[in-house]
């Protein structure tokens, strides 16, 4: 692999024409540019890395895009989009591929790090079970009278996939479906109810991939499908993580989410969305006529403490002073996959809620991210004494007992940890799949759990939420055990708690509406307690 370099913006900028050839040099594994862009100013780079190989990446520009470009200088995928903050892309080389960053209307600084380039490996054939599916069987046998698939695919094409077949009032066989070509070697699925990277299986010889399960009618989840996963040189987490080169959506699936992703841009856009005849509902998601919007703003802070700087974002609830604070992380997803500003908008009309101010912080990398959020002195000193002061200085200062603090999976695990640490400055904790198997390195599993346990109690109230398809994999408690552990510690403690488990898997579509039906539970929870069928949910404590 060879060495990192960078390059000017000045010596970029002399190479950037849209439209252009692919500038010289070519970008190798290791390579880093940062620059700024003119409005509208594109650059473009051929790619010296091996075809077959996998290239893992970071991006970070927040008025640009960064796209993969054909040889002849198509779009073929677009690797991280404009305002997100910054993010991590995977892609499988291909001969003669280009990428290009292009700027917005307003043009901004940009930072490329190509990482490193993983070179491919020997993959292990897949198993042949027989489907458990009666249309599969159906198949089978037309197949062995001598017939094709072609009747199969217009089927489905009319009907969409996955193939769902009830099996009873409350239970379903869902069939997760791929038309392969005659060079299609194997196919996962990204979002698998197993929690795994389930492989599908050929049918026989024809085009047919298929994989099934059973799953309750109360089910919802987002997945995508990844033919030919390259195998790489690696450990087994490098490549548990080529899934993400590959992975794309459904092309028999009209659904998609994000509701607001570019589905025709490329199938690599968005996720394709399961949901079940008894999913619950999810009623605040979407922006409604007559509902007054509140606004959003964009600030930068920077951390002494941490050494760093970071995008947080304020939503303002309309025409009414806040009367309550949500400090949420993971700003990127919960602007762009969940819409946050709509829910609270559509609560708060709803009178579920009391007007709400949000703080969405971002992550300054995925590196920090990894870093910062699982339990750090640090970053909970930066929460007290230097975003919460600058948050109170905007006129947002709302006592603990209105101020919850939110989070999916590490974001999760970060809140309650701020519950435990700062509960001065957040009373309600809203954790959605908290990973609560996390352990500094060298202890056993279970610290948060027995933190709180040693700790005196404090005045702080919990939203715990998790998926049934989070559980134990590998022989350790997953997200649904610790969660479940957790909410037993607290309540053992004197903690009031309201916990929930759903037929969903770690995934932004299940709390889009978890989030509400938490915000509802902390901020009003005597309505919380009639009853919301949105919120409906299994919790046998």
């Amino acid at each position: 692999m060879q060495g990192r370099f960078l390059l000017s913006w000045a010596a970029c900028a002399a190479l950037a024409l849209p439209g252009a050839a692919a500038a010289d040099p070519p970008l190798a594994a290791g390579a880093s540019l940062q620059g700024r862009l003119a409005p509208g100013q594109a650059l473009r780079w051929g790619v010296q890395v091996p075809a077959g190989h996998v290239v893992q990446g970071d991006f970070d520009g927040p008025a640009s895009t960064l796209d993969l470009l054909g040889a002849d200088g198509r779009h073929l995928r677009r690797l991280a989009g404009a305002d997100n903050g910054p993010q991590g892309f995977t892609w499988q080389v291909q001969a003669a591929q280009q990428l290009q960053v292009q700027a917005g209307p307003q043009g901004g600084a940009y930072a490329l790090h190509l990482r490193r380039a993983l070179p491919p490996a020997a993959g292990e054939a897949p198993g042949t079970p027989r489907p458990e599916s009666p249309r599969l069987q159906a198949l089978v046998q037309t197949l062995a009278a001598g017939g094709g698939t072609e009747d199969f695919w217009q089927e489905r094409a009319r009907q969409g996939s996955p193939l769902v077949e009830p099996l009873s009032e409350h239970e379903s066989l869902v069939t997760f479906l791929w038309r392969g070509t005659p060079e299609t070697r194997s196919v996962r699925l990204f979002g698998s109810p197993s929690g795994n990277h389930d492989p599908l299986q050929r049918l026989g010889g024809s085009d047919v991939w298929w994989t099934s399960f059973r799953m309750p009618a109360s089910a919802r989840l987002s997945y995508r499908l990844a033919p030919d996963v390259p195998q790489v040189q690696g450990s087994a987490q490098d490549q548990r993580r080529m899934i993400l080169s590959t992975a794309q959506r459904d092309p028999l699936n009209p659904r998609v989410f994000p509701a607001q992703a570019d589905a025709q841009l490329d199938a690599f856009q968005g996720f394709s969305v399961l949901e079940l005849p008894q999913a619950p509902p999810q009623p605040w998601t979407a922006a409604r006529p007559g509902v007054a919007e509140g606004t959003l703003a964009r600030h930068e802070i920077a951390s002494r403490i941490l050494g760093n700087q970071r995008p947080v974002w304020i939503y303002r609830p309309a025409h009414a002073e806040p009367q309550a604070l949500l400090v949420l992380f993971d700003a990127h997803a919960y602007r762009q996959d969940v819409p946050t500003p709509h829910i609270v908008d559509n609560l708060v009309a709803e009178g579920l809620i009391p007007p709400t101010a949000v703080v969405l912080v971002a992550n300054p990398s995925p590196e920090a991210r990894a870093a910062e959020l699982p339990p750090n002195p640090a970053f909970a000193r930066f929460l007290d004494e230097e975003l919460m002061p600058w948050v109170h200085a905007q006129g947002l200062a709302q006592p603990p007992e209105t101020t919850v603090i939110a989070g999916s999976s590490y974001g999760g695990l970060a809140s309650a940890y701020a519950g435990l640490m700062l509960p001065h400055r957040f009373g309600r904790v809203l954790s959605l799949s908290g990973s609560y198997w996390w352990a500094p390195p060298g202890e056993q599993p279970g610290w948060m759990m027995r933190t709180y346990a040693e700790a005196p109690p404090r005045p702080v109230r919990f939203y715990l939420d998790a998926g049934r398809y989070e559980g134990a994999r590998g022989g350790q408690d997953g997200i649904l055990e610790t969660n479940r552990h957790l909410a037993d510690v607290l309540r053992a403690k004197g903690y009031a708690v309201t916990q929930r488990e759903h037929a969903t898997g770690h995934d932004y579509l299940h709390w889009q509406g978890a989030l509400g039906c938490g915000l509802v539970a902390l901020l009003n929870p005597a309505r919380f307690a009639q009853g919301l069928p949105a919120c409906d949910g299994l919790s046998s404590r």
